[in-house]
């Protein structure tokens, strides 16, 4: 049975979209808020996400660059925008589709159905990343060297799996803010040092000569692996 998650904080749409869409058979996972949504995206691991954009705690398009990093579960958006740029943003952080407010529920469970179809025509999504003696499990948030797991604050794990992704890939202190920080962070690139050091204090062999996670002057880091 396809599992949907919904992610509105009107009650009374939430509960017409999950009476609806369990009357197709679905199951259904409700989330009122960005934050709770993220979390259970994460958790209950679901076949497609219907994602309002105006959301409290956690807007939509945050929650939606957030799940693409360790994620490409079928998203479908909801807002009462209409205008082209506001649909070119949503599709461009990662929305698989865009319906606007107020829309007919045939309308609704018909990019249901497709969204799902191209959901289970995608490659499966890795659920780790390795390198080495380093493994991240990405559904569970865990971090493993060579056989041992190791305590990762969230931006840490972040930073990591960013890493792993892009091996040999010099990223520039704004590539990485930007990625792992977000768009609109406002805090200094220096930050992306700082962490970079906690980052090696736990999986270099020697923190003062990392062979992992190589400076490049003046750029910004390489992942070696």
């Amino acid at each position: 049975m396809p599992k949907v998650l919904v992610v509105e904080d009107d009650p009374t749409l939430r509960e017409t979209l999950a009476l609806n869409l369990r009357a197709e058979g679905y199951e259904v996972v409700l989330a009122e808020d960005g934050e709770q949504g993220l979390r259970l995206a994460r958790e209950a691991l679901p076949d497609l996400v219907v994602l309002d954009v105006m959301l409290p705690v956690l807007d939509g398009l945050t929650l939606l660059r957030l799940l693409r990093r360790t994620s490409q579960v079928p998203v479908i958006l909801l807002t009462a925008r209409s205008t082209e740029s506001d649909k070119v943003v949503g599709l461009e952080t990662g929305a698989d589709d865009y319906v606007v407010k107020p829309f007919s529920l045939g309308e609704f469970l018909a990019r249901v159905r497709a969204g799902l179809r191209r959901g289970r025509a995608a490659p499966a999504t890795p659920t780790a990343l390795e390198s080495g003696d380093l493994k991240l499990d990405l559904s569970a948030r865990r971090v493993f060297r060579g056989g041992v797991e190791i305590a990762f604050a969230p931006r840490e794990f972040e930073l990591l799996a960013l890493f792993l992704r892009n091996p040999g890939a010099v990223l520039t202190r704004e590539v990485v803010l930007r990625q792992v920080w977000g768009q609109d962070y406002p805090g200094d690139p220096r930050t992306v040092d700082v962490h970079i050091h906690w980052l090696r204090e736990r999986i270099e062999n020697d923190p003062s000569r990392p062979e992992r996670i190589v400076t490049v002057r003046g750029v910004g880091y390489r992942f070696e692996g």
